[in-house]
C-alpha cells in the first residue's frame, strides 16, 4: 500500500469531487506538471485505492422515487447461512446499498423504490424471499438532508 503525501490527498479529493477531470487539468490547479501527476494517479490505480470510476445520476431527474432504509436481524446458526443472505441481496437490483452491522440490528439495507405501493409488491416478493431474514423494520425518507460520496482526508491502513 503506497504511503499517501499531501498532493496523493490532492488528487484523491479533486478525483472524487470531479473523476472527469483529466490530468492537465488536475497538474494546473496543483500547480504540477502532468507526467508526475499521471504517474501518481496510475499507482493510485494500482494499487486500488482508486477503485473505479462511475457517473453519479441525479434520481430527481428520473421518475419520482423513495428511499427506504430496512434493519432486520437474521436467524443463522452457521456462517454460511449468513453467506447466503448476502448472496441473495447482491442479487436485488433495488438494494443499493447492504451493511453488517454489529449492536441490536445485524443488517441495513439501503433501498430504492417508485413509490410506496411499488415498495409494497417490492417487500413482499423479494424482501420476504431472502433466506434466513428474521424481524425487519422500514424508516422512509423524508428528506436528503446530506448525501456525499467522498472520503474525508484520511490515513491509509497498514497492510
Amino acid at each position: 500500500m503506497p504511503n499517501l503525501d499531501a498532493t496523493d490527498h490532492q488528487i484523491l479529493a479533486l478525483l472524487q469531487q470531479d473523476a472527469k477531470l483529466n490530468v492537465n487539468d488536475i497538474a494546473q490547479q496543483l500547480n504540477l506538471t502532468k507526467t508526475p501527476i499521471y504517474e501518481r494517479i496510475k499507482r493510485l490505480e494500482k494499487s486500488g485505492v482508486i477503485d473505479k470510476y462511475v457517473a453519479l445520476v441525479n434520481r430527481q431527474k428520473f421518475t419520482p422515487s423513495i428511499v427506504v432504509f430496512l434493519t432486520g436481524s437474521l436467524k443463522v446458526s452457521k456462517f454460511d447461512e449468513t453467506q447466503d443472505f448476502y448472496n441473495a441481496v447482491m442479487q436485488i437490483d433495488e438494494v443499493l446499498e447492504c451493511y453488517l452491522l454489529g449492536g441490536e440490528k445485524d443488517f441495513m439495507l439501503k433501498v430504492i423504490a417508485r413509490d410506496l405501493n411499488s415498495y409494497h409488491e417490492f417487500y413482499s416478493a423479494k424482501i420476504g424471499s431472502i433466506p434466513h431474514v428474521g424481524e425487519i423494520k422500514s424508516s422512509f425518507v423524508l428528506k436528503e438532508v446530506k448525501y456525499n460520496t467522498m472520503i474525508p482526508n484520511m490515513s491509509l491502513k497498514e497492510d
